[in-house]
């Protein structure tokens, strides 16, 4: 008879650990220099942001047969989780690694109120897994791939 109290026991744990994958506050982080480019693609939009050396740091990628936005940024490694910051929200989500293209990403659901969050964040985003949060301005490009995701 205890075995369903320990299953519930450890869904109660599975929400937590994504939680706890958390970053600072980073209003006043200093965003990287760069700037956004949007582009259509054949099953919905992308933007991504180029740095000061012209090399892609972070893409937000509408997907429109399954109805999600796709966060993806350079990594080195796995991690478990890849966490968003706005100045108004943080959440995380489940991370997969591509290590033939060197990127770690999340697919987010188009509905997602984090999603509002990084649109109408103001000034920066951020974007975490293990090593230190990648820190972006929060341009128009972004609410364009929000609003393609939901159409």
């Amino acid at each position: 008879m205890m075995r369903p109290n320990v299953v519930a026991a450890f869904a109660l744990l599975a929400p937590v650990s994504l939680a706890a994958q958390s970053i600072a506050d980073q209003s006043t982080a200093t965003p990287l220099p760069g700037n956004w480019t949007y582009a259509t693609t054949e099953d919905g939009s992308q933007t991504v942001f180029i740095d000061a050396n012209n090399q892609p740091q972070l893409s937000l990628r509408c997907v429109r047969s399954i109805r999600r936005v796709v966060v993806s940024k350079p990594a080195t490694a796995a991690a478990p989780t890849l966490t968003v910051w706005s100045s108004t929200a943080t959440k995380s989500f489940p991370a997969t690694y591509d290590a033939a293209t060197a990127r770690v990403s999340a697919q987010i659901a188009n509905w997602d109120p984090i999603l509002d969050a990084v649109a109408y964040s103001r000034g920066r985003i951020a974007v975490a897994t293990n090593a230190q949060p990648l820190v972006v301005p929060s341009w128009a490009d972004i609410s364009r791939i929000v609003e393609d995701c939901r159409a």
